[in-house]
């Protein structure tokens, strides 16, 4: 478990102080944009009130408070069912990304109302409309080791 809370306590750390030095230090709150590497890197301030893609989301506050009890409760769940299951240390990894990105967006949804995404990356002719964020990352990144680093038991004789 204690790989399990490092890695949350670096995705937490790293995802939080991205989020001060663009959003506030750099100043894209008031600023809107910066373009870093266009079309490749930019930072595009967008205040996600829902989840992924912006889906779910309201300017209530009760979608706030039932997207973080949400959250809470998914990184809850991981944090048992990996204590329980006790899987190898990738998936120890991977429940750490998955959490500390969870609890990163929290935070922001504590801090700000809404979760501060700021990357937007293009390529290729593609122009990519959404934001994201450290978080996003290991949250994605998490749930696809969970998938791949979980389930296969060894077969005892």
């Amino acid at each position: 478990m204690a790989r399990l809370w490092k890695w949350a306590g670096i995705v937490f750390v790293l995802d939080q102080l991205t989020k001060i030095l663009v959003v506030q230090i750099l100043g894209l709150a008031s600023r809107g944009s910066i373009d870093v590497l266009p079309p490749f890197l930019n930072f595009r301030m967008a205040w996600n009130r829902g989840v992924n893609f912006g889906m779910l989301s309201g300017d209530g506050d009760a979608t706030r408070w039932i997207l973080i009890a949400v959250a809470l409760g998914i990184s809850a769940w991981v944090v048992l069912w990996l204590r329980r299951e006790r899987p190898g240390k990738r998936a120890m990894i991977a429940g750490g990304l998955l959490v500390g990105g969870a609890i990163g967006n929290v935070v922001d949804r504590l801090i700000y109302g809404a979760v501060a995404d700021f990357l937007n990356m293009s390529c290729c002719g593609i122009d990519n409309p959404y934001a994201f964020n450290v978080a996003d990352i290991a949250i994605f990144a998490g749930a696809l080791g969970l998938i791949a680093f979980t389930g296969r038991r060894k077969k005892t004789p």
